[in-house]
């Protein structure tokens, strides 16, 4: 099996080399590959203008450098000639047989190595999770990620100062084979002390206590480290967080917990541009002040100007109290027009954030008024007092380019006119995404969303509790919120809402992907008369910064139409 012989001769056309030709390697193709990769100085020769003395030179160097590269991948026994025939001038390379791993010691000392059925389960477990086991070949980078895999192992639970003291591969290419040992010091076991913080000039440490570092006196867990940096690092307040335990000089069971801050500008003015095909190209303008009062108070306001959406919102944030809990309140004024429906509303909101691991609970209290203006019908005015409560689990690898886990979401409101609204109103809707790594690239998506609202009509409910759907990231294929029910010439919201979808990416090499996808939905105000329309169709994907870009060519059936539509296709 030969990769590449890469001259005109080599590929049987009778001809000699041209002058800019590679040197042309024979070998296997994994290991063709790897010499391609890692010695471009083949790249750099001119076969055809190579005199003896040259060639004999390259050939040197050639053998030397290849016998350190392929040692890297257990062959200790490769030969490369040269060889001259009709064919040309080549290297040959015969690897010679793979040394495989022989026999395996693994060594613990310090606290890991004392007695008792924990510590002995936990050093069983180790020895069962290494990652380099007898048979295996052997291969330097496999060598280090297997050292570096257990040493991790041990650090990330009670033994924060652990280190490999000796590790050594003794290579018998006589027999192929290859004896690994590994002597690991543990040290002592730590626990979490008290938390110390570097860097605060703008806010207190206290504000550090309300974002749930370990307890003081809890075994120590890089997990737990790793949750709290990341909740700070998340916030407003700083521009890099790094969080772990003091080791050199303080006492293992009261390890302080030393936090390095950078805080970040309080105050930020941004401007931005952008387009999607569901409300057309953006401008848009904020500002951030993350110290308002100087009490740690994150004020947000921004404008963003749509072709078919305008709004105009502030909304403050306080700082969340030492059980969690995060409250907001928000002022928004938006107008719309999509689909024929023109809308101006403006709201007042008050809510309340409990996050718990991958679980956030909010509450909200929102009141707003609404003008709606369908083309071509009667121009009403809507009115609502409504609480809301949305559950959220989220748990993916990566909240910006999810590969695998699941993200779900209920809410449950309402209103009611005894208090200050139009309609009496039950408003319930699910939705579910969940993501299945396929091969060693590929990702499935699954996604459904169902909507019900309890109410006798549809009319005095604002458009924001009744569902349309359509458009990217919903019914690929038809026009944004277009699907709903007919009010004149415009679609409004319905009472009824049901979509589902599957789209299947083929990432290649690099950032770039191709999906398929099949969507199906609808909204409506009647469920005898609900019927599903479907879309499917393909496009590339990229992956941005703030996540995969998606561009699809889609085909709505129920319109015979094909439509590109783009937008950041994130788990919600």
């Amino acid at each position: 099996m030969l990769l590449k012989l890469l001259s005109a001769a080599a590929l049987g056309l009778g001809a000699a080399a041209p002058a800019w030709a590679r040197v042309p390697v024979e070998a296997p193709e994994a290991l063709g590959r790897l010499i391609d990769q890692y010695l471009p100085f083949l790249d750099e020769q001119k076969p055809a203008a190579l005199d003896a003395e040259a060639r004999l030179r390259l050939l040197r160097r050639a053998r030397r450098e290849v016998a350190d590269l392929l040692a890297t991948e257990g062959y200790f026994e490769s030969r490369l000639e040269a060889v001259e025939d009709e064919r040309g001038w080549r290297l040959v390379l015969t690897p010679g047989p793979r040394v495989q791993i022989g026999q395996v010691e693994l060594v613990f000392e310090g606290e890991l190595a004392g007695d008792g059925d924990e510590r002995l389960r936990r050093r069983q477990d180790l020895e069962h999770a290494w990652k380099l086991p007898q048979g295996q070949p052997f291969r330097q980078a496999d060598w280090d990620l297997a050292k570096q895999a257990l040493l991790d192992d041990v650090a990330s639970r009670d033994y924060a100062a652990a280190r490999i003291t000796e590790s050594h591969a003794a290579i018998d290419p006589a027999t192929g084979q290859a004896t690994l040992r590994v002597v690991l010091d543990s040290g002592p076991a730590y626990r979490f002390g008290e938390l110390q913080a570097r860097g605060l000039s703008d806010y207190p440490a206290e504000l550090l206590q309300r974002y749930h570092p370990p307890v003081p006196g809890t075994p120590y867990r890089l997990d737990s480290l790793l949750r709290f940096q990341s909740a700070l690092q998340s916030t407003p307040y700083f521009a890099s967080v790094v969080a772990d335990v003091v080791r050199e000089g303080a006492d293992p069971q009261a390890a302080p917990i030393l936090v390095q801050v950078s805080e970040a500008k309080p105050r930020r003015v941004s401007l931005g541009l952008g387009a999607s095909s569901n409300t057309g190209s953006r401008v848009e303008m904020g500002y951030r002040d993350a110290n308002l009062w100087g009490s740690a108070n994150n004020l947000v306001s921004g404008l963003r100007l749509e072709q078919r959406r305008q709004v105009g919102y502030t909304d403050l944030f306080l700082p969340p109290d030492r059980a969690g809990y995060q409250d907001s309140v928000g002022l928004l004024a938006e107008h719309t027009n999509i689909s024929g429906l023109q809308t101006r509303r403006q709201a007042l909101g008050l809510v309340r954030s409990i996050p718990t691991g991958i679980i956030e609970n909010r509450y909200a209290l929102s009141f707003q008024q609404e003008l709606l203006a369908p083309e071509g019908s009667v121009e009403t005015r809507r009115t609502a007092l409504a609480a809301n409560w949305s559950w959220t689990r989220r748990q993916v690898d990566d909240v910006l380019d999810p590969r695998d886990g699941q993200v779900l979401n209920f809410q449950l409101g309402g209103a009611a006119r005894a208090l200050l609204s139009d309609r009496n109103f039950v408003r319930l809707y699910g939705r579910y995404q969940g993501f299945w790594p396929v091969f060693r690239r590929d990702v499935l998506t699954l996604r459904a969303e169902v909507g019900i609202n309890v109410a006798a009509s549809r009319d005095g409910i604002p458009q924001d509790f009744l569902f349309r759907t359509g458009g990217a990231q919903t019914v690929r294929g038809y026009a944004y919120q277009s699907l709903g029910v007919k009010d004149g010439s415009a679609v409004v919201g319905g009472r009824y809402l049901a979509v589902t979808s599957a789209e299947y990416v083929h990432w290649f090499e690099g950032d770039w992907g191709l999906a398929a996808f099949v969507d199906a939905g609808n909204a409506n105000d009647e469920r005898k008369l609900f019927k599903l329309n479907l879309g499917y169709g393909i496009g590339p994907r990229w992956k941005s910064p703030a996540g995969p870009l998606a561009l699809d060519l889609a085909y709505g059936q129920s319109e015979h139409r094909l439509r590109l539509q783009f937008a950041v296709a994130i788990a919600f």
